[in-house]
């Protein structure tokens, strides 16, 4: 089992940058892929980015150019940076970490609020 915590959201200005970590309980040595994903109000749950184990990410079209996912396996921890935020990336930010068995978990999600 691994717990997952998400720091970082809040409120923020269009055009402005914000930090979401994603901080693991136990080692990341059997976690084969992290994603955070998020889900706006009346909305389904999206992926917004992915980051393998050999350090691989890919992101969705809507974020790509703006966000940057990272991770440091040593610290258990998984960041995302994200810059020129913009209304549409208002929601409930989630960490998310899958194993090689296909055993996934969450964080409870972190609001990030992108509004002047």
């Amino acid at each position: 089992q691994v717990t997952l915590e998400e720091t970082g959201g809040g409120l923020v200005q269009p055009g402005g940058s914000r930090g979401l970590s994603c901080i693991a309980s136990r080692s990341l040595s059997m976690i084969t892929v992290m994603a955070w994903y998020r889900q706006a109000p009346g909305k389904q749950r999206e992926l917004v980015a992915r980051i393998q184990s050999d350090g691989s990410t890919d992101y969705s079209d809507s974020v790509r150019g703006r966000f940057t996912i990272s991770q440091n396996r040593a610290e258990k921890s998984m960041h995302l940076q994200m810059n020129n935020l913009k209304p549409e990336d208002t929601a409930v930010y989630y960490c998310n970490a899958r194993r090689l068995t296909g055993d996934e978990y969450w964080g409870q999600g972190t609001q990030v609020t992108v509004s002047s």
